[in-house]
């Protein structure tokens, strides 16, 4: 949303636009650093409890009511439940995002379908809501867009080699997310030794966190140090963690790994087709809608290690190929997935809501 609102702004769109949430943290940063006017809110109390829903309810109703919008817009799923529940009470439309693919509860659905419309990042992701009851006709896709200036194919100068200690014919296989069961690094895990045994120079980059303190997420991880250790393949598993520098990283890897279970639209298969980068990718929600089987990278069924590893493999070893997929899914990219297509879908979205106003309006 950050990178839609700095095209918009860069591209002199007459829509201006106020945020409200909380005050401290990295996103008011990022808005005040775009000069973007922020109204502090949260729902949770100052001592960082949770407030009462009604209170919540309330307290957000007299917030909007003196900001005035001409249309509010919620940019995640829990946000979209509440602004539902006050539409009615507040003046201007309500709209949404649903970036998420999970079950919800006939209540959640009763709230989503209150709000006036609704954008999904993928039409797996609307097709999901819809089968659980949310209304078709208020829900239109908008695929989410990648910045093509910060990501795009770079030369590798070896510096992320020369950061793991590596030499210069190791194969990095990098893995992007947060550390947990539905991003299936654990698939990736098994896959690891029929790929070494066929590619002895494959290294695996895990980057990314566990976000979750719960106990089955913490031995998930543990489980995955365990499987490379078994397997004797310790110094191959390099664990990176969170990193900000990924659009440089994207330029030294051989290959995305993206083993999920499940993907409503994920966002880092957008940055590696725009660097260029080969990819393998469990065919799981808005997955194919990125990746075109055999064309931009190769698509496989979910939790399959054996799928995995082959294809893998094929990739790394077949340079034809992986140079055809890196051309292709940049070029896929920059007509389909490009941030300023995004921007200007999610504007016109908005101003069919507000029924086309020739005014400048503000969200």
């Amino acid at each position: 949303m950050l990178a839609v609102l700095d095209w918009l702004k860069a591209d002199n769109s007459k829509t201006e636009f106020v945020a409200i949430g909380p005050g401290i943290g990295p996103l008011a940063d990022e808005l005040r650093k775009r000069q973007i006017p922020l109204y502090e809110w949260s729902s949770n109390d100052s001592s960082g409890m949770r407030r009462q829903s009604e209170e919540i309810e309330t307290s957000l109703c007299q917030l909007v009511k003196s900001v005035k919008p001409d249309l509010v817009h919620a940019n995640s799923l829990a946000m979209c439940r509440l602004l539902g529940r006050v539409a009615a009470r507040i003046n201007p439309p309500t709209t949404g995002h649903l970036r998420d693919i999970i079950k919800l509860s006939a209540t959640a659905v009763a709230d989503l379908n209150r709000n006036q419309k609704l954008v999904a990042v993928s039409e797996a992701t609307r097709c999901f809501h819809v089968s659980q009851g949310l209304d078709e006709r208020r829900i239109v896709v908008v695929h989410n867009g990648i910045d093509l200036d910060q990501f795009q194919p770079r030369p590798c100068t070896g510096w992320l080699h020369a950061e793991l200690g590596l030499n210069r014919e190791s194969l990095l296989i990098a893995c992007i997310g947060q550390i947990g069961l539905r991003k299936g690094q654990d698939i990736l895990a098994g896959a690891a030794a029929d790929i070494v045994k066929r590619v002895p120079t494959a290294h695996f980059l895990l980057i990314g966190e566990r976000t979750s303190q719960k106990a089955e997420s913490i031995e998930f991880e543990q489980s995955i140090r365990r499987r490379f250790d078994v397997a004797g393949l310790a110094d191959h598993l390099h664990l990176l963690g969170r990193r900000e520098d990924v659009a440089k990283i994207l330029g030294e890897i051989d290959l995305l790994a993206h083993p999920a279970n499940q993907e409503p639209f994920g966002r880092v298969l957008l940055e590696a087709s725009a660097a260029g980068v080969p990819i393998v990718a469990t065919n799981v929600g808005g997955t194919s809608e990125i990746v075109l089987d055999g064309v931009t990278g190769r698509l496989i069924p979910p939790k399959d290690p054996i799928a995995l590893a082959e294809a893998m493999i094929k990739c790394l070893t077949d340079k034809t190929e992986s140079q055809h997929f890196r051309q292709a899914a940049r070029e896929r990219v920059v007509h389909q997935f490009s941030i300023n297509i995004a921007a200007q879908k999610l504007s016109a979205f908005w101003n069919a809501v507000l029924d086309e106003k020739p005014e400048t309006t503000g969200i």
